[in-house]
């Protein structure tokens, strides 16, 4: 037990709410006895997002676990196992989870709970050249900036972070809309490393994320690394130095920065996308984009009117649609949203206690989120050819989500055939990004609240009206229309070798990285979150983003090992991997004929997700072989 004291009643009251397929876990590690993972012990599979604690186990048996729980915790024996090791890891995830668990997730899994490292240091035999000059500059303090700056100081290497805002955070500290939060459970939305954040729910909303992320900036060390309010104006690769030369804007002018290594971290979701729409300029009242929510906005007792129907207006229109006057929202396309049981429940006290006090407990409870919303969906969104309904689905286990969903929508609007017509989507389930139902079905059906599925026809001075002739008054207009999802680090002003710039290099809306993460004909560039690195299935930033921090760090290491200066990823490794992420991509329901959806360019090619199971990318990415480069020797350093 961590702490100085135990209260046996708070222990046995902790214990008593626990969810049991992680307090059977924590036995095995506190007592070493794997009869716990025996019948008949065994939770039955739960593929819900917030389990039942009780794992589907008899009342008798639930009894012996708790009871041998509190016995155990309250001896406070240091415990039997740490590292399980492979073999044993992925016995107990699969007890944990009533399902089998391939065996390459035992090694992610370890790292992911640090029972063993999960970033690199430096190898036992070498040493940190003290003559390199290996500075790194990072745009961007958000999640991804976080996760590659906690990297360097462990490493210890020199770098820099610039952020354009006046905080860290990222989209976190930008989108400041009401609702605004985690559509993944926020204990899988969060680092490996770092202190325990007390998440107050299952989904936390904007102000908790944007707090935890400051928290581990100041834990890890982060803030002095940090220049708020300064912007990459552009930079350009000096090859004869084997430099990148930044030009830099902050609160006392312009400067110039000089780095071996350059990397984006501002990710894909930075730059919001205003639609071009007849007479937007002569509208009377507030208009914005949803990332732009003005500070202090009231909405209370006003007509508002939001285009878009995505992710973000899932959270926000609930959240209002009480105190407006009348809320209008303006759909093109209907979108698949999940029952999610449990989204607004808090996290109660006991639950708490056992994250904070009980050793592994926090750490298994993670991974069972992580797990529920990782790679077990993937395998369902794979094309059938033989599946005779392609046009509502891609498989029977799709076509069964399909019923599923469609069911629970008719559910949530009955009576209301109108609504029924604008809600059900004629695209399979997962073919655009899937939604969580925040009580979205039943906030339509709330007097004020209408679905317009006409088209916009153009926007006047008094509101917005339809092909159809009709004109909906507004005092409030939200453009809730997405990213630039196609410009990402292109926007940065990024100039490579022989004068081509990276938005040159992606032009025609063609975005092409290694691993997401490297460019030819840009060395020493990373862009963190970069092309086909978010994932459509599951997972989180978070984990992607430490992912990416290994594998710089790892070509970071490498280099100094080996003498290099630069590294320029080879095209032919990249036309390789490209190659293969296309055709997984054509296995896929993203590259299903029939949908809009912002994962494709417009040429129709899936260019902004992750074709592979989330343990493939980990994989990948974990150790850098620098023969996928064209490697140049580092230059003399200047006295």
């Amino acid at each position: 037990m961590t702490g100085a004291r135990i209260d046996h009643q708070q222990l046995e009251g902790a214990v008593a709410a626990a969810d049991l397929r992680v307090l059977l876990m924590v036995l095995v590690h506190a007592s070493g006895d794997l009869g716990w993972l025996e019948p008949p012990f065994c939770p039955r599979r739960d593929v819900n997002l917030v389990a039942d604690p009780a794992a589907g186990l008899p009342p008798d048996v639930q009894q012996r676990i708790r009871q041998a729980a509190v016995e155990m915790l309250a001896a406070g024996t240091p415990p039997a196992i740490h590292d399980p090791g492979d073999t044993l890891m992925q016995r107990m995830m699969s007890v944990c989870l009533g399902e089998s668990v391939p065996p390459e997730y035992a090694r992610l899994t370890r790292e992911e709970m640090a029972l063993v490292p999960r970033r690199l240091g430096w190898p036992a035999s070498v040493t940190r050249p003290a003559g390199r000059d290996d500075h790194v500059l990072i745009v961007g303090a958000g999640v991804s900036g976080i996760a590659l700056g906690a990297s360097l100081i462990e490493l210890g290497v020199p770098f820099t972070i610039v952020e354009k805002d006046g905080d860290v955070g990222g989209a976190w500290f930008v989108n400041r809309y009401p609702g605004c939060g985690v559509d993944t459970p926020n204990h899988a939305y969060s680092f490996s490393f770092g202190p325990r954040f007390l998440w107050p729910r299952y989904f936390s909303r904007r102000e908790e994320v944007l707090a935890y992320l400051r928290q581990v900036v100041e834990a890890v060390g982060l803030r002095r690394h940090i220049r708020l309010s300064t912007q990459l104006m552009g930079a350009t690769w000096d090859e004869e130095a084997q430099q990148w030369v930044a030009r830099l804007r902050g609160p006392e002018g312009d400067s110039e920065l000089r780095s071996r290594v350059l990397v984006s971290a501002i990710g894909q979701l930075s730059d919001p996308q205003l639609p071009h729409i007849e007479g937007a300029g002569t509208f009377a009242g507030e208009s914005f984009h949803s990332a732009k929510w003005p500070q202090g906005l009231k909405v209370e007792g006003r007509r508002v009117a939001i285009i878009g129907t995505g992710a973000t207006v899932m959270q926000l229109a609930p959240e209002i649609a009480d105190t407006v006057r009348s809320l209008a929202i303006y759909q093109r396309s209907p979108q698949w949203a999940r029952p999610i049981p449990g989204y607004r429940d808090p996290i109660g006290p006991e639950a708490q206690w056992l994250l904070a006090h009980v050793p592994y407990y926090a750490e298994w409870f993670r991974f069972t989120m992580f797990w529920r919303y990782g790679d077990g969906l993937l395998k369902t969104l794979k094309k059938d050819p033989d599946w005779p309904h392609p046009q509502r689905a891609v498989n029977a286990v799709n076509d069964r989500h399909r019923r599923e969903l469609t069911d629970f929508i008719h559910a949530e609007l009955e009576g209301r055939p109108d609504l029924l017509a604008k809600c059900i989507p004629d695209y399979p389930p997962y073919g655009k990004r899937i939604l969580l139902d925040n009580d979205w079905y039943r906030m339509l059906r709330k007097p004020g609240v209408e679905l317009v599925t006409e088209p916009i026809r153009r926007i006047a001075g008094a509101g917005i009206e339809t092909a159809d002739g009709t004109l909906r008054e507004a005092d409030v207009i939200v453009y809730a229309t997405g990213f630039k999802l196609t410009e990402m680090a292109a926007r940065l002003g990024i100039i490579g070798r022989g004068g081509c710039s990276l938005a040159q290099a992606w032009g025609d809306d063609d975005l092409r990285a290694y691993l997401g993460v490297m460019v030819p004909g840009f060395p020493n560039f990373f862009c963190m979150i970069g092309p086909g690195t978010s994932s459509g299935h599951g997972g989180s930033i978070t984990f992607q983003s430490e992912c990416q921090a290994r594998y710089i760090t790892s070509c970071l290491v490498r280099m100094a090992e080996q003498g290099v200066g630069a590294i320029d990823v080879r095209p032919q490794v990249l036309d390789d991997y490209q190659r293969r992420f296309d055709a997984e991509h054509e296995t896929l329901i993203w590259s299903h004929p029939g949908m809009s959806t912002y994962y494709r360019n417009r040429h129709g090619r899936v260019f902004t997700v992750l074709p592979w199971r989330l343990v493939d990318y980990w994989q990948a990415a974990h150790d850098a072989d620098l023969a996928d480069f064209h490697c140049t020797r580092q230059a003399p350093v200047s006295a």
